[in-house]
């Protein structure tokens, strides 16, 4: 596959995070949205491995997803702890958070 169908892949991907992260109310989806983004920085990762002779590309993805997975269990488990204090996931909602 040539490298500019794979990069305008991930521009995709990193622009429906980016639109996800601004337009969703709620705390899950915007979740969702830094997850897709931080795919897109890892598909990224990967594609320019192919032109590095030291193979950093791949070290830095398999980083970018332990990171991914420890940022999703401390989120959820942040989002459960403020649902049930709450009882919403609405951002709009979590706003008194500040105001506490």
């Amino acid at each position: 596959m040539p490298s500019t169908l794979l990069l305008s892949l991930s521009t995709l991907v990193l622009s429906i995070g980016l639109t996800v992260v601004l337009t969703k109310p709620n705390v899950l989806w915007v979740l969702i949205g830094v997850e897709l983004m931080l795919l897109a920085a890892g598909f990224n990762f990967v594609l320019f491995n192919h032109y590095d002779p030291q193979q950093q590309g791949q070290v830095f993805a398999l980083f970018i997803m332990a990171m991914t997975v420890c940022e999703t269990a401390v989120a959820l488990a942040i989002i459960f702890k403020v649902y049930q204090h709450y009882q919403s996931t609405q951002l709009d909602r979590l706003q008194d958070l500040r105001e506490e």
